[in-house]
């Protein structure tokens, strides 16, 4: 959000870069895309739930020649809500107004009524709330002959409360040449009322020094004195505006002491600036206010550069604030794309090391937790095998994530875990896991199955193993969403192509990270126990869960081909499992069981093999009690969340899948919890769950507007508030706090 770069301390500054150049570059870009695209129907007032935008006139002698016309956008805000002066501090946007007049008419400067002050935390942002009229006059030339004068404006806003929202909208109104239009004439004279009046500067002057701006006015209002006052200045970025400073009076002489930053761009030798008795806040503009041009006594110290090597376009934005245009937008949006690459990149190394406590991930891990052991005394070994286990990680994220961007080029609404939306990947995923579990629990060993070659070849190469096991734990790690992944997963999905790319890896690099820092770490390996008669009981204890992850894969697939895709797939299973511990025997049993296998299994591929594949008609959704009467998830849809927030009924979304292992997790325990049932009852919220189990379009869009990719997310609509965005992994906590605020 912040536009000032200036004046930051070097770690403020690389924090607050990236919101102000989103918030450059939305207003822009929405600006831009307003005079260059087709014209939208055109209206005097655009109305939001954070604000109602109203253009308005003034001619009370008419619109002839030489007469005094006004025209103005008036800006009325939701209670907690503003938006800004032509400086809006630490952060924000100035209002931005581009008219279309007809020849012979021209717009003047905005006539900015004198701002207030709005505190967050250590910062501050200058700007207007309640109701403000931000007035322009219109000079009318000698040379207009025209009935009327036609007036269309393209506004874009920034309105923010904790967080902002770029707003915009296309006005047109028609002013009369002859007669008066003075309706609105209470509305512009408070305005005028409330601009600064200007006042020459006398013996006022500003001095620099290295660490502050000490400004001494005088032949302020003698009502003034005594009382405490504001200190606006035009330019951006001179001072701190959230900064402690100092101020007295010295007789009629007013005095202050404001921090002076250390990173603005500007050296003036006159500063613009605005003083007004301090207002609360509610009242539309400040207290009417004076403006002076002071001069400056002495050097400026000189300006540290801005940290984080930011780009020359980029500080030339920042620095002109006011006075943007096309081609300096285009710097912010490169920066953005920057740093939303860092912390897309964060996010997903984070989100990788919290990936290995998923319980989707457990038995995987279990198994490379076993190769670990069995490699403890050899070094060499050891650390072969925690290299390949992160590649075959790594390669695989990469591997998926550029499948997944290759999809939605091509035009699929795809996100994360799309390939589980998939019937046929689904039984492909509760074959391999059930060879698997067959594998550990000593159905069938590889070696009496598959070629000697084959087993040879596996002997010869044990980090092929480890490399595959990351395969593997890519596979089932997959569907799961971590904290901190579902934001940068939808980061990435913006980004270009290989900064996505990038991301996809350093998830799987999070992922694999703590087993190749055991695999080079001596003081891990000497914690891990000794090969022995264990490793055989801990193997067969592993196919057990190995099980389990195929009895969730059954259910997923029931979900999206019904009972009796499911019943077919568990039925091919068990000729599967026939068929390897068939190929496990020896002599003619082995020839005669393991064709009979085989017939057999092709013959119930043929008969019902089609309804493991075989979509529902209809996809899985209908209403779920709970434990409290009334109390219901309905499906989601866009038009039934949309219908229940024009109620003013508050909407908990609940975005899952069938396959998310942290969406049942969730589920059944904090959404079933009883006190937050008990409060979701009392603040009347409805219950939506969109459920993403299959492929659709339309969840699909909401997950990409919240900036998400991937399930679980969990969000609360409320007209007029902000959505609320819960964590991925939910707390009874969390949640009834979140209800708290609405």
């Amino acid at each position: 959000m912040p536009l000032s770069l200036s004046a930051l301390s070097p770690r403020r500054a690389l924090v607050r870069l990236c919101g102000a150049v989103l918030c450059v570059g939305l207003p822009v870009a929405a600006l831009a895309q307003g005079l260059l695209s087709g014209t939208p129907t055109a209206q005097t007032v655009v109305q939001s739930d954070q604000a109602r935008a109203e253009l308005l006139a003034h001619a009370p002698e008419g619109a002839a020649p030489g007469q005094p016309v006004w025209v103005g956008l008036q800006i009325t805000h939701a209670p907690e809500w503003h938006t800004y002066w032509k400086n809006s501090g630490d952060s924000g946007l100035p209002t931005e107004l581009q008219w279309t007049l007809p020849p012979g008419v021209t717009a003047g400067p905005i006539a900015w009524p004198t701002p207030r002050k709005f505190p967050i935390g250590n910062l501050a942002n200058y700007g207007y709330d309640g109701t403000v009229l931000l007035p322009v006059p219109l000079t009318v030339g000698p040379g207009f002959t025209g009935e009327s004068i036609d007036v269309k404006l393209y506004a874009a806003w920034l309105v923010c409360r904790k967080e902002c929202i770029p707003e915009e909208g296309q006005f047109a109104l028609r002013i009369p040449a002859r007669g008066s239009t003075a309706l609105n004439g209470a509305a512009f004279d408070a305005s005028f009322k409330a601009a600064p009046v200007d006042q020459p500067a006398r013996d006022s002057q500003v001095t620099p020094d290295a660490k502050a701006l000490a400004v001494s006015l005088a032949g302020l209002p003698a009502a003034w004195q005594g009382q405490p006052l504001e200190f606006f200045p035009e330019a951006p970025g001179l001072i701190e505006p959230g900064a402690a400073w100092s101020q007295a009076w010295e007789g009629e002489r007013w005095t202050a002491r404001v921090p002076l930053s250390a990173f603005r761009s500007d050296s003036p030798a006159r500063m613009d600036l605005v003083v007004a008795p301090a207002a609360p806040a509610g009242h539309g503009p400040g207290s009417p206010g004076v403006r002076l041009e002071v001069p400056v006594q002495g050097a400026w110290p000189a300006a540290a550069p801005l940290p984080g090597a930011v780009p020359a376009a980029l500080q030339a934005a920042l620095d002109a604030n006011a006075a943007r245009a096309g081609d300096a937008a285009a710097a912010p949006l490169t920066s953005a794309t920057a740093l939303s690459l860092g912390a897309a990149l964060l996010g997903a190394l984070l989100g990788g090391l919290i990936l290995n406590l998923m319980p989707c991930v457990f038995p995987v891990l279990a198994i490379k937790v076993t190769a670990f052991a069995r490699h403890a005394d050899d070094r060499a070994a050891l650390r072969a095998n925690g290299i390949a286990y992160t590649a075959g990680v790594v390669l695989s994220f990469t591997a998926l994530g550029a499948l997944l961007l290759a999809l939605r080029s091509a035009g699929e609404q795809l996100g994360w875990g799309f390939q589980l939306q998939s019937p046929a990947v689904v039984a492909a995923l509760a074959l391999l896991f059930t060879l698997i579990g067959l594998n550990l629990a000593g159905l069938f060993e590889i070696g009496r199955v598959l070629p000697s070659r084959v087993t040879n070849l596996q002997a010869k190469n044990p980090t092929a193993d480890a490399f595959l096991t990351g395969v593997l734990a890519t596979a089932i790690a997959s569907p799961c969403t971590a904290p901190f992944m579902g934001a940068s997963l939808g980061l990435a999905i913006g980004l270009p192509a290989g900064q996505a790319l990038a991301v996809f890896a350093t998830l799987g690099m999070g992922m694999a990270l703590p087993y190749l820092a055991a695999s080079w770490v001596p003081a891990v390996a000497r914690a891990l126990p000794r090969p022995g008669a264990w490793m055989d009981t801990f193997r067969r204890f592993m196919a057990f869960p190995m099980f389990a992850t195929v009895v969730w894969l059954l259910w997923v697939l029931g979900q999206q081909s019904g009972i009796d895709g499911a019943a077919a797939l568990l039925m091919l299973l068990v000729v599967v499992a026939l068929l390897v511990w068939a190929l496990g025997l020896r002599g003619r049993s082995r020839a005669v069981l393991a064709s009979l296998s085989l017939a057999g299994l092709a013959w119930l591929g043929w008969a019902i093999g089609p309804s493991v594949t075989r979509l529902q008609e209809t996809a899985p959704g209908e209403t779920v009690a709970t434990a409290v009467s009334g109390l219901n998830w309905q499906p989601w849809s866009p038009q039934a969340q949309a219908a229940l927030i024009a109620q003013d009924r508050a909407v908990f979304v609940d975005f899952t899948a069938a396959w998310c292992v942290t969406c049942q997790y969730n589920k059944r325990t904090t959404l079933a919890d009883a006190t937050v049932l008990g409060d979701l009852a009392s603040k009347n919220v409805a219950l939506l769950r969109a459920d993403w189990t299959r492929r659709d379009p339309a969840v699909t869009a909401a997950l990409a507007e919240l900036g998400r990719n991937g399930v679980p997310v969990y969000a609360i609509y409320r007209k007029g508030q902000p959505i609320q965005l819960l964590s991925e992994v939910l707390s009874v906590e969390e949640v009834r706090e979140a209800l708290a605020r609405l």
